[in-house]
């Protein structure tokens, strides 16, 4: 394995925890939110199956002022 190989690698795999760390804390914000069962079962599966995607949209427009 290559220096360069090695950085793009580890660089992957840093940008892939943060996306797990940002996921984990957009559920817990999802699940301990007011909204309604509904509400928080679209939220958590567009999460776990658009995991960057998902992360983003909630964040963006899912999130109510009360939450907030």
């Amino acid at each position: 394995m290559t220096p360069l190989t090695l950085a793009w690698s580890t660089g992957y795999g840093i940008v892939g925890l943060v996306i797990l760390i940002l996921d984990i804390i957009a559920l817990v914000s999802v699940l301990g939110g007011r909204g309604s069962v509904g509400h928080k079962l679209l939220w958590t599966l567009l999460v776990i199956l658009l995991p960057l995607l998902g992360m983003i949209l909630y964040f963006a427009i899912g999130r109510s002022a009360a939450d907030a």
